[in-house]
């Protein structure tokens, strides 16, 4: 399955999520919910999945936790902010070169319209 396929499950489940709990509940209980309806639907998820910094040949084991890996190819940073800031894209496009991960999506889940709170971001690596 490609990362396009993979998103495309993404963000049909976020719609759906959005569309049944609307905005305002805490980022943790949207993380629940799609991890179980990605799980539903056959994928690999792993959460708070602690990735590992290499500084100097010195391995530090917890330079970041990922909310949502998705069959290794889809990082999820789920959110549920009155607006998202810069340093979420950029800490998403760092989490990406940090795991050779091609694609991301930021989802802030905050938002009036579902389709304003999900954003791509891309690793060109």
């Amino acid at each position: 399955m490609t990362e396009n396929e993979i998103s495309r499950i993404i963000v049909d489940i976020a719609f759906a999520i959005h569309q049944q709990l609307g905005p305002g509940l805490f980022e943790s209980v949207y993380e629940d919910i799609l991890v179980y309806e990605l799980i539903e639907r056959g994928l690999l998820v792993e959460r708070q999945k602690a990735v590992p910094v290499i500084w100097k040949e010195r391995k530090l084991d917890h330079g970041f936790r990922a909310d949502l890996v998705v069959n290794s190819k889809v990082i999820i940073e789920t959110k549920s902010v009155e607006a998202l800031a810069q340093v979420h894209y950029k800490q998403l496009l760092t989490y990406l070169r940090l795991t050779s991960i091609k694609l991301g999506l930021l989802i802030n889940f905050n938002e009036t319209l579902i389709k304003n709170g999900i954003h791509r971001v891309v690793n060109n690596l």
